[in-house]
């Protein structure tokens, strides 16, 4: 562990300390090289400087990406591309001409060299990093790849840092890329330096190159390349149709469901408040009932009491009746018990004294 954040370290402090020097700061060429594990161009100066031979950093003149790191997107700054029969160097100083076969050209740079009278036979149509419209760099120098099967071929090994899980120490391990200048369909065998016919699939491997596909797995078979798309059985397909309809339909019953319980507890609760307002009216009419007839229960004792008294009917002593009723009873209607004749106060005070 700190032998892994000790190299972390080192790395990220030469990353910060290395290509700070702005357009006309002192640099010095010396100091242009690559990356140890990456290979990646490094210099003096900042990512939009290169290194000129007088000393100072200078703007680029010419680019290889066609998004290049260290500009913004609406940056007029940005250089050009280089055109057709010409190349952009690593030090991205401006544009040269294409070099011949066996010039020297920078590392794994194949598009510095240039194509064969028949590239489109030896080009890398699939774009793996065999070659770039049939020429190659390897060694530092151009040359073409149109080597056939049995003839001896030029082969370069190259170590890159790669990482990977916890399985390599500190998470690091090393890739070795083996590269020839044989044809498309063959490989340069680093024992014997003759090209050799490539591997097809499920046949036994022991790097990527040699198989046809240029995907050697780790269980030492060759297997399908990389570009190519996986493909799957018709139950996956309908398997997946059924889980995607599965989960829709389950996401909308489980909602039907939450809302029809949450539908009953709402109903629950409004019956409950309909059986207390409903008991709170009925004894609301108990009393109301009970109050009634406590207030007509002395008028009714005070009718039998005038009655023993000599007073035998109303018709009889109706003048007497009508002075003696209760003015502010607040009841509409009277029950008498010698007769059991309903009838009300207003109407009894209405009605002529000639009719008694």
């Amino acid at each position: 562990m700190f032998l892994s954040l000790t190299l972390f370290l080192f790395i990220w402090s030469s990353l910060v300390n290395a290509g700070s020097v702005h357009v006309g700061g002192n640099c010095s060429v010396g100091h242009n090289r690559l990356q140890v594990g990456t290979y990646q161009f490094s210099t003096d100066c900042d990512s939009q400087t290169f290194c000129s031979s007088s000393g100072f950093c200078q703007k680029k003149g010419c680019r290889r990406d066609d998004f290049p790191f260290g500009y913004s997107q609406d940056d007029k700054g940005i250089p050009s591309k280089c055109p057709k029969g010409s190349f952009c160097p690593d030090e991205q100083d401006q544009c040269q001409p294409l070099l011949a076969v066996g010039s020297p050209c920078q590392f794994d740079r194949d598009d510095q060299c240039e194509a064969p009278p028949n590239f489109s036979e030896l080009a890398d149509k699939r774009s793996r990093g065999l070659n770039f419209n049939g020429s190659i760099c390897l060694n530092t120098q151009c040359m073409w790849a149109n080597v056939t099967l049995g003839l001896p071929c030029i082969v370069e090994n190259t170590a890159y840092i790669a990482y990977g899980g916890t399985d390599s120490p500190g998470g690091e391990f090393i890739d070795i890329v083996s590269r020839g200048n044989c044809r498309i369909g063959l490989y340069c065998d680093s024992q014997q330096k003759v090209c050799v016919q490539s591997k097809e699939l499920k046949q036994a491997c022991g790097a990527d190159k040699e198989c046809e596909s240029f995907n050697c797995l780790q269980s030492g078979v060759c297997g399908p390349g990389a570009e190519v798309p996986n493909k799957f059985h018709p139950w996956v397909y309908a398997l997946v149709a059924l889980g995607i309809f599965g989960a829709m339909f389950g996401s909308l019953f489980g909602m039907f469901a939450l809302h029809r319980r949450q539908r009953d507890v709402d109903r629950d609760k409004r019956m409950q408040y309909w059986r207390e307002q409903n008991a709170f009216r009925q004894n609301i009419m108990q009393m109301r009932d009970t109050a009634t007839s406590i207030l007509s229960h002395p008028n009714n004792e005070s009718s039998r009491s005038s009655s023993r008294d000599g007073i035998s009917s109303l018709d009889s002593q109706g003048p007497i009746l009508q002075h003696s009723a209760p003015k502010s009873s607040g009841l509409r209607h009277y029950t008498s018990e010698e007769d059991d004749d309903s009838f009300t106060t207003d109407s009894l005070q209405r009605r002529p004294e000639g009719r008694f």
